[in-house]
């Protein structure tokens, strides 16, 4: 009868045991379910602005053109147009640079980017400004996914100041909006915005994902250590060839398969 009672003891803890075990292991995956979402290696993704989020590329070329017409009348219609479509490949330094090169007036590299700045901040105004297709969807589902965000761009602080007047960024990325002024200067392919971005994230740039429309850009990001993707908005892949993966719109970016991405 000890033996039969004793027996019943033991049976009873082992199963009391094992349910409390079950439900212990039950009660940490809805845990982590709910606050640990991303699991994965990547924690962040990291935009370009302008020609990723904001469709502004036909108006930095467009804010070139008075440059040349009152500094450089020498040149024909047509040589203005070639130099422009040119500068899509180039830093924002370098077409700077061959501007300062044609410009028969006698001007400094910062006299010509103040002058650019000016006017595009003006066709800004009078033209306004889109956003590029698909991209509130597309942060939404990162959003959801777990994943930080931030913009990291080469336009300085007064131009950014006039963008979010015009398009609500803020609502997507809070104050994670990070420009040249904030790394003294560096514009891309320097990393430096990249790199400053991450760390005001909270997160090892390997550890994020960079998306970019520009050859400057993407070595900007793989400089960072980062896995890019290149947006192909200008319709010009060759641009885009050293990315890791090439998509034509935010809507064929894959987030699930972004999560388990090794960088």
């Amino acid at each position: 009868m000890n033996f039969t009672r004793t027996t019943a003891y033991k049976l009873t803890a082992i199963i009391i045991a094992l349910s409390i075990g079950y439900a212990a292991t039950a009660h940490t995956q809805i845990f982590r379910s709910l606050f640990f979402k991303n699991s994965s290696r990547i924690k962040a993704i990291i935009f370009d602005m302008d020609g990723t989020i904001i469709d502004t590329d036909h108006l930095w070329k467009a804010a070139n053109r008075p440059i040349l017409d009152q500094h450089a009348p020498h040149l024909l219609d047509n040589e203005k147009d070639a130099m422009i479509d040119s500068f899509k490949h180039l830093t924002f330094y370098e077409l700077w640079k061959i501007m300062q090169d044609h410009c028969v007036t006698e001007m400094t590299i910062e006299e010509i980017a103040q002058q650019n700045r000016r006017h595009v901040q003006a066709l800004y105004r009078i033209k306004g400004i889109s956003v590029i297709p698909k991209f509130y969807d597309f942060h939404d589902k990162v959003v959801q996914a777990g994943l930080k965000t931030a913009i990291a761009t080469s336009s300085e602080q007064d131009t950014v100041d006039i963008i979010l007047e015009m398009v609500p960024l803020k609502n997507c990325f809070g104050d994670h909006i990070y420009n040249v002024d904030h790394v003294n200067k560096a514009y891309k392919p320097s990393p430096d915005v990249y790199l400053h971005a991450a760390k005001m994230l909270g997160v090892q740039p390997t550890d994020c994902i960079a998306i970019e429309d520009s050859s400057s850009g993407i070595k900007a990001a793989k400089a960072a250590g980062m896995y890019c993707i290149g947006i192909n908005t200008g319709k010009n892949k060759a641009v885009l060839a050293q990315a890791d993966e090439i998509v034509d719109c935010f809507s064929e970016i894959d987030v699930e398969k972004l999560l388990n991405i090794k960088n």
